[in-house]
């Protein structure tokens, strides 16, 4: 029954006459949400429907790629666009930790290699890493801050240069390094792409031989290398170590040319009939060199620490050669009178190792700035 006291309930309108309800109702509701009161007390309709825009907003933002807008405002201020090569290394020389890091380490390989020379190259320090000389000083370091002195970084116990005998490890122990990092690179580059497109028995077979890489541990298996070839020189034990260095990258690499494989420039190349060899070094492993150059890079890392761990223990490289792990396993028992006979060569097995890694950063930020949005 209509309450006819009630607003709400006009008396219905003559016959030819509107019926104005639906206006008044209409303009009574836009009426509340342009209300000034409405607005700024927080429960009207329109501060609901500002603070959902804020929310959707801050929620945008959280997920909007910084990297890729700096990337974008490069574009458009310059003259002209970068290649993803150029964006690639720009953002690499934008990290100061990379930059710095990359500045020690050529310095330190630098003077390793131009102080005593290499091969038929003499070097510009005077001393020898063979020759013995009277004692100095007490055989301590000269180095001071009024210059390096005679022997910068003291002699050995039969008077032998130290600061030579350092430099000459440092120049095995990259030599190392480099050709475990290059040997490693190219197994598992190959292993890891060969399973990774191919599939099928092909893969179970590969992956089955990684895992029985990476079942036994490393330093285990090293040693027993080392033993049986660390007395026929750096190359020999250096290109072992780089045969049972290659699973961690064989994985890496397996995974991104599986979902690379499944791109359409790889259907299309199928299509027109290119041979599997070709479809995966022109096509896939371009699109992958970003993981590829990073893992590599870490791997000289993880070269420098295996072969100092493998010298000390006495299964690297042995005398006459020297590297930094084989200094600090012959003077470590001089370590609490002479401490400086460890220290400088552990010294240099820190720089060397730290500025890597930071390298290696760099360089994965550069291929995928995500990574570090993400961080």
């Amino acid at each position: 029954m209509r309450d006819e006291t009630n607003p709400r309930f006009p008396e219905p309108m003559p016959d030819g006459e509107p019926d104005r309800l639906g206006e008044v109702q209409d303009s009574s509701l836009s009426a509340d949400i342009h209300h000034p009161a409405v607005q700024e007390d927080g429960t009207g309709p329109a501060s609901q429907a500002q603070a959902d825009a804020v929310k959707t907003a801050v929620a945008g933002s959280e997920n909007f790629d910084l990297v890729e807008l700096e990337d974008e405002v490069l574009d458009n201020t310059a003259d002209r666009s970068y290649s993803q090569g150029q964006l690639v290394l720009r953002r690499f020389l934008r990290h100061k930790g990379a930059m710095i890091s990359l500045v020690v380490l050529i310095g330190i390989i630098v003077l390793a290699f131009t102080s005593l020379g290499f091969g038929p190259i003499p070097g510009w320090y005077p001393h020898s890493y063979i020759t013995p000389m009277p004692i100095e000083n007490g055989g301590a370091p000269t180095i001071s801050w009024s210059g390096f002195g005679t022997h910068p970084f003291g002699q050995d116990n039969v008077g032998v240069d130290y600061f030579a005998l350092v430099k000459r490890g440092t120049q095995k122990s990259i030599i190392i390094a480099l050709i475990v990092g290059l040997v490693s690179t190219a197994i598992g580059t190959a292993i890891g792409a060969i399973a990774g497109y191919f599939r099928g028995w092909t893969e179970a077979i590969l992956m089955r031989i990684t895992d029985l890489f990476i079942v036994i541990p490393m330093l285990v298996l090293a040693a027993v290398i080392g033993q049986m070839v660390g007395g026929g020189g750096i190359v020999l034990l250096a290109v072992m170590l780089g045969l049972l260095s290659w699973t961690g990258l064989a994985r890496l690499v397996r995974g991104e040319v599986l979902s690379l494989r499944e791109r359409e420039f790889v259907s299309a190349a199928r299509a027109v009939g290119a041979p599997p060899s070709r479809i995966i070094v022109r096509h896939i492993l371009p699109n992958a060199l970003g993981t590829i150059i990073v893992s590599a890079t870490l791997s000289i890392a993880s070269a420098i620490l295996l072969e100092t761990s493998l010298s000390y223990l006495g299964f690297g490289v042995r005398a006459p050669e020297t590297s930094l792990g084989l200094l600090i396993n012959n003077y470590q028992q001089t370590f609490s009178t002479r401490p400086w006979l460890f220290f400088a060569p552990a010294a240099m097995i820190l720089a060397i190792a730290l500025s890597i890694n930071f390298i290696g950063d760099g360089l994965r930020d550069a291929f995928d700035p995500r990574q570090k949005a993400k961080v």
